[in-house]
């Protein structure tokens, strides 16, 4: 079996140990404290579409700090008329992507979900990021700043994902006991941020997730964002141990224990980008019950439509 990491008999042991600094819990309460003191609140407009089978709206909700986030809120369109509370997927997208097209999220409408697809704040979508943090950065957002986690991206980003939820579940039409969230790449590493940070998710559907382990990832990776890392600390050696400090709060490993719902994970054995060891180590510190969809000859690209096939059938038997 080919592999760019370990081999898999020694990556499902791989468990090391946390990174956690002393006040990890306290730093969460406190960022959730700060969203809660914004209501949660939001605007969805219509938007005409050709397919009759779903109903399609822009959706701006306040952010982090009061920051317009824009998604897609799709509804199966025979609900319009009649039906129960929906189960609802919320989508986060991969590094410097987007929400997508409304077509790349189709598949879940025809199971009869409720779907709500969130742009990342300062990638290609329609979101931007207003924040000024203090510090330089090296090109992109790894590093954007990186030297105080109170001002780090990721901070944001994980708290604008939880709002999604929050606001989703806020909806009438929406089962607020029936919500999962799916992604793939940092979008895996998001919804698991957000099953930890959030408690209550029926189920997360990290496939090959970002942000996991950023010690293993920054040795390990060929390609991909965890090189801006190292060109910053090329450039700042001095700043090593505080760089990895703020990393901590945002390693996905470290709010692994936190997940207590259902997880079905995907992992590729030619990702260069988020390696496979970096994805046992989040996966191995789940605190609920979890499974493990695996790719042998895949790259970062992941399972594709085979790894969506069985996220399908995953949410049938749970939902």
């Amino acid at each position: 079996m080919p592999v760019v990491d370990w081999p898999l008999d020694q990556l499902v042991e791989y468990r090391p140990p946390l990174t956690r600094e002393p006040d990890f819990p306290a730093f969460w309460a406190e960022a959730r404290a700060e969203l809660a003191a914004v209501p949660v609140s939001g605007e969805a407009e219509r938007v005409a579409y050709p397919c009759e089978a779903v109903a399609v709206y822009t959706l701006r909700y306040a952010g982090w700090a009061g920051q317009p986030v824009t998604a897609w809120y799709l509804l199966p369109a025979p609900f319009l008329r009649a039906g129960p509370r929906l189960p609802a997927v919320v989508v986060y997208h991969g590094y410097s992507a987007s929400r997508g097209t409304v077509s790349d999220h189709l598949h879940w409408v025809m199971q009869g979900y409720a779907v709500l697809a969130v742009d990342t704040r300062g990638h290609t979508g329609d979101t931007p990021d207003c924040s000024t943090p203090a510090g330089g950065q090296y090109i992109g957002q790894m590093t954007r700043g990186v030297l105080d986690p109170r001002g780090y991206y990721y901070r944001a980003v994980f708290l604008e994902a939880l709002r999604a939820v929050q606001w989703l579940r806020q909806q009438p039409e929406v089962d607020p006991g029936r919500i999962v969230a799916t992604g793939l790449s940092q979008g895996g590493g998001v919804a698991l941020a957000v099953a930890a940070l959030d408690g209550s998710l029926a189920a997360a559907l990290p496939d090959v997730p970002f942000l996991c382990h950023f010690r293993r990832a920054v040795d390990a990776h060929f390609d991909g964002p965890y090189r801006e890392i190292i060109e910053y600390l090329k450039r700042r050696p001095e700043h090593f141990e505080r760089v990895y400090r703020t990393l901590s709060y945002f390693d996905v490993m470290n709010l692994a224990p936190l997940v207590r719902c259902p997880v079905l994970c995907s992992v590729a054995l030619l990702d260069t980008v988020c390696p496979p060891s970096t994805v046992y180590a989040a996966f191995n510190h789940l605190g609920g019950p979890r499974e493990m969809r695996v790719y042998p000859y895949s790259g970062h690209e992941g399972g594709g439509s085979l790894q969506t096939e069985e996220k399908i059938r995953f949410l049938k038997a749970l939902l």
